[in-house]
């Protein structure tokens, strides 16, 4: 087998960042009362958001692979918190969206924002082919650990 030690460089450098933004995540979490599933169900949310997609409740409960009493347990508690709200889809009356609210974007841009500035500053050294390069190799990644996950 050859030896991968440029690759695997890289893969030991993917994986400590992974760690250190998980750490980050915990912090957050910790930090304003929440468990570390509420956060990934706001990313969810806004990503979402940014998309233009609309959420239900199954819908977050698939991508945070929850059953629906889970489900239900975390948009409880990020509705207590001020962080997502319910609401009435206007097309159709029986369906319930969940949306992030404005004060919870507010709240991860006071904490992540700097960290997002940076890696921004960062992505601003590389030329469009680097760039490229960059986005599939982290496409293929994500795609690579849910395919694992699966």
């Amino acid at each position: 087998m050859p030896d991968h030690e440029r690759e695997m460089e890289i893969v030991h450098l993917l994986r400590a960042a992974t760690v250190e933004l998980g750490l980050r995540s915990a912090r957050f979490a910790s930090r304003n009362g929440m468990h570390p599933t509420d956060v990934r169900a706001l990313i969810a949310l806004m990503d979402a958001s940014r998309s233009g997609s609309e959420m239900t409740a199954g819908r977050l409960g698939t991508l945070l692979g929850l059953n629906s009493a889970g489900t239900t347990a975390v948009v409880d508690r990020l509705e207590r918190l001020g962080h997502v709200r319910r609401v009435r889809d206007e097309r159709d009356r029986r369906r319930v969206l969940v949306e992030i609210d404005e004060r919870a974007v507010e709240l991860g841009q006071a904490f992540f924002g700097p960290l997002i500035g940076r890696a921004v500053e960062l992505l601003e050294g590389y030329d469009e082919r680097e760039l490229t390069a960059i986005r599939g190799f982290l496409t293929g990644v994500r795609d690579a650990a849910a395919e694992a996950s699966g």
